[in-house]
């Protein structure tokens, strides 16, 4: 069975990205109309609208695996694309789709269960001789365990979610008095979040870099990776900003882990594009983390760089066809930097914040690419998530990546809420993200305080660019500005320091 008509179970940004796939393939597109987004961007571009703004039920639509197969029946869609969020990563979703005849655009619902329940992946990564870091065989049951287990492995140690992912139901243990708070915490939160309160113990790594795999496997047997990204720029293990490739990785370091990443995929399985996430400490030793059996969000840095398309590839390999690529057909060319542009803000502990994008002003420069689900009038609203528009930039390699995202920034303004813009602007500006001297503790760490507490965001995010443009544009020893003592300065004297020019 080919697929002729895809229902999207999802909306936003990721919907509007299948829309665009699939119309190149030729290939019909159904989604679903909320009574939360009646206006929403991606209704005016799929081909089949299926109103549920009078049918809406306690579960919401996107969470409701009856209705959503329900809807695919009666709009004679053939598959169904789960994009990212929502249902996913839900191997009864892609159970059930498949049951009622439905082509599930992702990987089977074994490869979805082992791969998604973080202990039954730490098992198979460890029979594999996949590096991981120590932790237990498998769930913990209460407190008295974990302590048990914190003292075989050393503290500090990481309470996670079983079934987790998102950051969620994650608590850093330092020492023995903080574990009875921090597990009943993890595994609240992760029954909430999951519906499964069950959670393990792992070594907790200081201040690794993040790296991740793009790997793609089809119904043959065949698995390939696509590289790495770096994503350590992220605040309480939500990504901000990714990168591709890596700068902490050599062709020989890359190649090792992609090797490995690879091979857990084979281990299940997989078929379907895939994350493979590990860390890796300051002497460069790796660790598994876990796998996303999804496309991810900052799945266009590694499509900006190797020129593959992620999401035909998926629906390619769920059409039943071979790879069209071996390994050794995979090139990195030039460098790519992702910015996730949201609603939220920053000085509120990136606090989403709902509203209705009155303007935006978008650019469209060779080197930028933009997705987005948003456009003028349109409402983020408090029951989805906060994205406005991811902003992908190229550059030959890292530094003419870095100034052509600076550029880009700068030519993005977006009115009617607060975003995450002059965070980024400020993050780029960075001399230590620009050394590419960071680790997952860097925000908390290295960004100056000033900036996440400050009343005057927007007015420090123009003292930023001015700094920028003093820096690289003049030349003129009459000026003398001391920038590198800005930061002791109020925010108030910044401004009539500016003004002086």
């Amino acid at each position: 069975m080919k697929i002729k008509r895809i229902l999207i179970a999802n909306r936003g940004e990721i919907a509007v990205r299948i829309i665009k796939t699939a119309r190149m393939m030729n290939i019909e597109t159904v989604v679903i109309k909320t009574d939360l987004e009646p206006n929403a961007m991606y209704l005016s571009l799929a081909d089949i609208i299926y109103d549920d703004t009078e049918e809406a039920t306690e579960i919401p639509v996107f969470l409701n695996i009856e209705k959503l197969i329900e809807i695919a029946h009666k709009t004679k869609a053939n598959a169904v694309h789960p994009g990212y969020g929502f249902l996913a990563e839900n191997a009864y979703f892609a159970q059930k789709c498949n049951e009622n005849k439905l082509i599930f655009i992702g990987p089977s619902p074994d490869a979805i269960y082992k791969m998604g329940n973080k202990t039954i992946a730490r098992k198979i990564a460890l029979a594999g001789g996949i590096p991981m870091a120590m932790g237990s065989e498998g769930n913990i049951s209460n407190e008295e365990e974990a302590v048990v287990i914190a003292e075989k492995i050393g503290y500090p140690v990481i309470i996670k979610a079983a079934s987790g992912g998102g950051g969620r139901g994650m608590r850093i243990v330092r020492k023995p008095e903080e574990m009875e708070k921090m597990f009943i915490i993890a595994s609240k939160e992760a029954e909430k979040a999951f519906n499964d309160p069950s959670v393990f113990i792992e070594k907790y790594i200081e201040n690794p870099k993040h790296i991740e795999f793009q790997i793609l496997g089809d119904t043959k047997g065949n698995v390939i990776h696509l590289g790495e990204r770096e994503c350590s720029i992220q605040r309480k293990h939500q990504k901000l900003l990714e990168e591709a490739p890596s700068i902490a990785l050599d062709e020989n370091l890359r190649n090792r882990m992609g090797e490995m990443a690879v091979q857990i995929a084979k281990a299940v399985n997989y078929h379907s594009a895939g994350t493979v996430e590990f860390l890796l400490d300051s002497e460069r030793n790796f660790y598994f983390m876990e796998m996303n059996t999804r496309i991810q969000v900052e799945h266009a840095v590694t499509e900006t760089i190797t020129g593959i398309d992620l999401i035909e590839q998926q629906i390619r390999i769920a059409n039943g066809e071979a790879l069209m690529f071996r390994q050794e057909d995979i090139k990195l060319n030039g460098w790519a930097i992702e910015c996730r542009i949201n609603a939220e803000d920053v000085q509120a502990g990136f606090a989403p914040a709902p509203g209705i994008i009155e303007s935006l002003n978008l650019p469209s420069d060779p080197y930028i690419r933009i997705d987005t689900g948003v456009k003028a009038g349109s409402s983020i609203v408090a029951n989805y998530d906060s994205m406005i528009v991811k902003l992908i930039v190229k550059g030959t390699d890292r530094k003419n990546a870095i100034k052509n995202c600076k550029m880009a920034l700068d030519k993005v303004w977006i009115k009617g809420t607060k975003t995450t813009l002059p965070f980024f602007r400020m993050l780029v500006r960075h001399q230590k993200f620009q050394d590419g001297d960071f680790t997952t503790a860097f925000i908390e760490k290295d960004i100056e305080k000033y900036f996440l507490n400050s009343e005057y965001e927007e007015m420090l995010a123009a003292w930023l660019a001015t700094k920028l443009f003093v820096e690289e544009n003049l030349n003129d020893d009459s000026i003398s500005i001391d920038f590198k003592n800005g930061k002791d300065m109020s925010p108030w004297l910044l401004n009539k320091r500016i003004n002086q020019f």
